[in-house]
């Protein structure tokens, strides 16, 4: 992450989510019902799926493997593939139209969506059918991430935090010391917990998620996403760009 390079892609549209299910194989996706895909480690990417009719934006994109994953986006929006995303087939999975914000799946496959409106959304069948969950909150959540032993933090919207033990049938408030909003999350390869947020807002846990401490960066700018980087660092992107932070301890 301490260098980067433009690569052309076929698109001008806005994108929102990107993910990789291998070091070579990985999907991009945003505005307009745009996916694109790259077989080489996004050094070239080809359209697969632009919507014409519905010009709603993908936010969030899931792979179970190189075949098998969905996109979900704005107004209830759900597409799956079982090609690698030759093709993509749309369909409702709820009644309402609510914004999917964030997927993401347990090791063992059981599959969940965050939602606006505090809404949560929950498979185990691989995504062919969803349930409502019961929600410990009533405002938007901006995302949802499967840590290990099986739990799931949930968070949103003016630092709501909440951890689940039990897939998500339960949830416990968790402190996150800000009411900005939380916008992602990982859980590095030494189970430390990281979280981002408005406000240049950085929250950390060793314990599994159950406490966090927080610090906030200088310029205070938006967070948006973070990743593991190498040498226990961290990959950070928000307004400020893409940066590498390395207090991750």
């Amino acid at each position: 992450g301490k260098s980067w390079r433009q690569v052309i892609a076929p698109t001008r549209s806005q994108l929102t989510s990107v993910f990789f299910t291998d070091s070579s194989h990985g999907w991009a996706a945003g505005h307009d019902g745009v996916i694109l895909h790259s077989a080489d480690a996004g050094e070239s990417w080809v359209m697969q799926h632009q919507d014409q009719q519905y010009d709603d934006p993908v936010l969030d994109i899931w792979f179970r493997n190189r075949r098998e994953g969905f996109a979900i986006g704005a107004y209830g929006m759900f597409l799956s593939t079982s090609n690698g995303g030759r093709s993509w087939d749309r369909r409702s999975i709820i009644d309402e139209d609510f914004h999917f914000n964030a997927i993401t799946a347990l090791p063992d496959g059981e599959m969940f969506i965050a939602a606006e409106q505090g809404h949560l959304y929950h498979s185990i069948d691989e995504g062919y059918n969803w349930e409502k969950l019961p929600s410990p909150y009533a405002g938007s959540f901006f995302g949802i991430t499967a840590i290990r032993n099986n739990s799931l933090l949930v968070f949103g919207l003016r630092g709501h935090l909440f951890r689940s033990q039990d897939r998500g049938r339960s949830w416990q408030p968790i402190d996150s010391g800000t009411e900005a909003s939380l916008m992602d999350a990982t859980q590095t390869s030494e189970n430390s917990i990281f979280l981002v947020g408005l406000g240049g807002n950085i929250l950390n846990s060793t314990d599994g998620g159950e406490h966090f401490s927080l610090r906030t960066r200088k310029d205070r700018k938006a967070l948006t996403a973070v990743i593991e980087g190498n040498n226990g660092t961290l990959v950070i992107s928000g307004a400020a760009g893409i940066s590498v932070d390395s207090e991750t301890r």
